[in-house]
C-alpha cells in the first residue's frame, strides 16, 4: 500500500485513452521498435501517441539492473540487433519526426555499455536527414571516458542522463551512484562543450526542498542546463512507494528557482517526464 500522505489529488488523474495507441502501436511493430512509454507505463503516452510522438527504446527492453522505482523488467538481455539503426530511421519517417529522443535500458553485459550502437543509430538519422535533431537519454556507462566520448560526439545535440533523485535516497536506483552520475554530465559537458546536457528528477519520494536545491546547484556546477522536475508515480505495489503528491505550486517554484541558478530551460510539473515535449527545451534554435 502506498505511504503517501494523501489520495491521488486532481492533478494526478490523466486517463490513457486506449484508442489513441493503436494507430503508433501498428507503426512501431512493424518497425520492431521498443518505447520506454510503453515499458514505463507512461501516463502521457495517449497524449504523445496522438501527436505522433514517441522515447524509442533501443538495445531491448531487458535491463541489467533492477531499479525499484522503473517498470522495465530485468534480466538477461538480448545481443544488440543490427538492423536496429535501418528500423529505427524508418519508422522516424513514418511518423514525420524532426525531433527524434532515444533511450536505452542499462546494459552492463556488454562491454562497451551499449555506446556503439547508440552512434550507429544516431549516424543513422544524420545519414538520412542531418536536420533532424537528435536527443539521447543515456545510462551511466560506469562513467567510462572512452564510451562518454563516443556519446558526445556522436552527433546528437542534446544528451541528457537523469539524476532521478537526490543523494540521500539512492537506495532506489540499484547499481547507481549519485556521484558517478553527476560526473557523467561533468564529462560529458568537458568533452564536447557544443552539445546540451540535460538531466531529470521525480520529486514524491520523500525529498527535502533543501536537497532538491542543492542537487540543482550541482547539476549547474556541471554544466547541465537543461533539466525536467515530475511527479514520481510507483509503478505497482512492488515498486518503491509514493511518499506525497507534490503540489503543482512546488514544481513552479522549483522551475523558477532553478532559473535564477542559471537553466536556461526547466520543464516542472506533476506530469513532467524526462522526454515529454522534448521540443521544447531548444525551440530557439529551431
Amino acid at each position: 500500500m502506498e505511504n503517501h500522505r494523501y489520495k491521488k489529488p486532481e492533478w494526478l488523474r490523466k486517463k490513457i485513452a486506449l484508442s489513441q495507441l493503436e494507430s503508433m502501436r501498428l507503426i512501431l511493430a512493424k518497425g520492431k521498435m521498443h518505447t520506454i512509454c510503453e515499458e514505463a507505463l507512461c501516463p502521457n503516452m495517449g497524449e504523445c501517441f496522438s501527436n505522433n510522438q514517441a522515447t524509442f527504446l533501443i538495445l531491448g527492453n531487458i535491463c541489467t539492473r533492477a531499479c525499484t522505482f522503473c517498470n522495465v523488467g530485468a534480466g538477461t538481455p538480448m545481443a544488440p540487433d543490427p538492423k536496429e539503426p535501418q528500423n529505427l530511421v524508418d519508422t522516424v519517417e513514418t511518423l514525420g519526426l524532426r525531433h527524434v529522443v532515444i533511450t536505452s535500458p542499462t546494459r552492463d553485459d556488454l562491454a562497451d555499455g551499449g555506446a556503439e550502437h547508440y552512434c550507429r543509430v544516431v549516424q543513422a538519422i544524420k545519414d538520412h536527414d542531418s536536420g533532424i535533431r537528435v536527443e539521447l537519454l543515456i545510462p551511466d556507462f560506469h562513467n567510462k571516458e572512452k564510451e562518454l566520448e563516443k556519446i558526445a560526439f556522436s552527433g546528437a545535440e542534446i544528451i541528457g542522463h537523469n539524476l532521478e533523485t537526490v543523494p540521500r535516497l539512492y537506495r532506489i536506483r540499484k547499481g547507481a551512484n549519485y556521484e558517478r552520475s553527476l560526473n557523467v554530465l561533468k564529462r560529458l559537458h568537458r568533452l564536447n562543450p557544443n552539445i546540451h546536457t540535460k538531466s531529470g528528477i521525480m520529486l514524491g519520494l520523500g525529498e527535502r526542498d533543501d536537497e532538491v536545491l542543492q542537487l540543482m546547484k550541482e547539476l549547474v556546477d556541471v554544466g547541465c542546463r537543461l533539466l525536467s522536475i515530475g511527479q514520481y508515480l510507483s509503478p505497482s505495489s512492488a515498486h518503491t512507494p509514493v511518499i506525497e503528491y507534490v503540489h503543482p505550486d512546488k514544481y513552479e517554484y522549483f522551475r523558477k528557482k532553478g532559473l535564477e541558478m542559471g537553466f536556461d530551460f526547466i520543464k516542472s510539473s506533476p506530469y513532467t517526464r524526462s522526454s515529454y515535449m522534448a521540443h521544447e527545451y531548444l525551440q530557439e534554435e529551431g
